[in-house]
């Protein structure tokens, strides 16, 4: 809808909402720029602290997606008029929790009554302007690495249904309440050649790969073995635990995608799920692939080469066994 509206010209907006970008970017001096982003949603789990923490995480991750470094945070709220304050409160220490785990300080926020909670924040962090990390970059050959795992979209819905198993449970809020910011520490402080990025949230792995791919005007090949699952997505996948956002997002962006034979079922499917505070999608050239994965690995974080930036052609996305 922002896109049927007069466009505002202005030389200091670096990023803005036409570049289906993470966050938007405004530079405010030479060497400095604000990255801002918001996000809140409904709960997905039913405990109200990991559900706060839950949507810090996700909040702060467009921040570190676009290369910078979380500063600020307003938090956003809606919560039903007659419902106990008490959960409303464990809700925002759980995110103040992930807030101060990232330096990021609250600074307010403001609440409105409604009959469905909803929690989230507006988060500003900066950047240095030569430094911005945008899905537009990617350059043939770059490695595509991706950290963290697919998984929490088809696990939310079956927590949803009550018919998640502990241990899924527990491999969906670890991931979604792991932060980004060490894979961003490693980018931030390293030499590596790092083309584009992005992180894999509502779209899902295939519909953000899509916007690298167009903004970057390539094509990208992934390896069906070589994606991280969590454990229990794909027996959410064959037991149909499937959340409507997956099928909005396959009905949308499965034309520009095409598979070898032996890829599965489940694993097609999974490629659309979308994800809450997702991992991290990178572009990096491929002599610097190994050293960027070693260097994450040695800070604890988990990542892995799972394809690479291929020449534009079709299908714009291609997946291999």
């Amino acid at each position: 809808m922002l896109g049927k509206l007069a466009r505002q010209h202005d030389p200091n907006v670096l990023v803005g909402f036409d570049h289906a970008d993470d966050a938007g970017v405004y530079q405010i001096a030479p060497d400095q720029a604000l990255v801002q982003t918001v996000d809140f949603f409904t709960p997905i789990v039913d405990d109200p602290y990991t559900f706060g923490q839950i949507a810090a995480t996700n909040a702060l991750s467009d921040v570190y997606a676009m290369g910078g470094r979380p500063l600020t945070s307003l938090a956003l709220v809606c919560f039903p008029d007659k419902a106990d304050l008490g959960i409303l409160e464990r809700i925002l220490a759980g995110g103040l929790s992930k807030m101060v785990e990232a330096g990021c300080t609250v600074i307010g926020g403001h609440s409105i009554r409604d009959e469905e909670t909803k929690f989230g924040y507006a988060v500003t962090g900066l950047v240095h302007p030569r430094k911005i990390l945008a899905n537009a970059g990617a350059k043939v050959a770059d490695a595509l690495i991706f950290t963290k795992a697919l998984g929490t979209g088809v696990i939310s819905t079956a927590i949803k249904k009550g018919k998640a198993e502990a241990g899924w449970i527990d491999a969906a809020i670890q991931s979604m309440t792991t932060l980004n910011k060490g894979a961003a520490e490693v980018i931030q402080q390293g030499q590596f050649r790092i083309h584009a990025m992005t992180d894999i949230t509502g779209f899902g792995l295939i519909g953000h790969a899509r916007e690298m791919a167009l903004a970057s005007d390539v094509s990208m090949r992934f390896y069906a073995r070589r994606i991280p699952m969590l454990t229990g997505a794909i027996e959410c996948v064959r037991a149909g635990y499937i959340p409507g956002g997956l099928v909005n997002n396959r009905d949308f962006a499965e034309c520009l995608v095409g598979y070898d034979d032996a890829v599965s079922a489940e694993m097609r499917t999974m490629l659309f799920d979308p994800q809450t505070a997702g991992g991290l999608l990178i572009a990096v050239a491929a002599e610097d692939c190994d050293t960027l994965l070693q260097s994450l690995s040695a800070a604890g974080v988990s990542a892995a080469q799972i394809g690479e930036v291929v020449p534009r052609t079709k299908p714009l996305i291609a997946i291999q066994p």
